[in-house]
């Protein structure tokens, strides 16, 4: 692959991992740490950039206004990335106040100076943060893959449907779903 990736981390929060918090993706979101993890050493192995983007909200949130409890509110530790992952000073870390990882953060400039052509997007959740940071990343001329093995959503279900939505689509190279090692065999 003649590409320079960027491997975007989406949402992976302490407030998500709380068992207090009783949300059912906590249990799918603690599988892919380590696949997660072994993807980031290998990024860094090779000079890739790794940035993690996390939803930081207003405690007054207008996305709190329907079913979404309020969570991940911007400067509070349940808005900081999950310890078990393995995070180093050097990594990029944007919080986002909405969605996608491209909304108010200035990724799009951070990925073109430094000339990076495919973002491989990993995190939670799959057919929410992750799809939308993966199709923002096609909005602004970037490949775009979603990595299997590396994300999950609120169900086993909801994560295969919604990548088998996208297996097969009229962009095809440009996006594609892959699993971690079919990402790295190519990089």
């Amino acid at each position: 692959m003649e590409e320079k990736p960027a491997l975007l981390i989406i949402d992976m929060v302490k407030d998500y991992f709380k068992d207090e918090n009783n949300y059912p993706i906590t249990p799918l979101a603690r599988k892919i740490i380590p696949p997660t993890n072994i993807l980031i050493r290998q990024f860094r192995k090779q000079g890739f950039p790794v940035i993690f983007s996390t939803d930081a909200f207003a405690e007054d949130d207008f996305i709190f206004k329907g079913r979404m409890h309020p969570h991940a509110i911007k400067g509070t530790k349940g808005a900081e990335v999950v310890n078990d992952l393995d995070m180093e000073p050097e990594d990029l870390w944007l919080p986002k106040p909405r969605f996608s990882a491209f909304f108010d953060t200035g990724l799009e400039k951070i990925l073109k100076d430094q000339k990076i052509t495919l973002c491989a997007v990993a995190g939670i959740a799959t057919n929410f943060c992750v799809l939308t940071t993966a199709m923002d990343a096609l909005c602004h001329d970037f490949k775009a893959v979603l990595l299997e093995d590396c994300s999950t959503a609120f169900s086993e279900q909801i994560h295969a449907q919604c990548l088998d939505m996208y297996r097969r689509n009229p962009l095809y190279p440009l996006f594609r779903v892959m699993t971690s090692d079919e990402l790295t065999s190519e990089l």
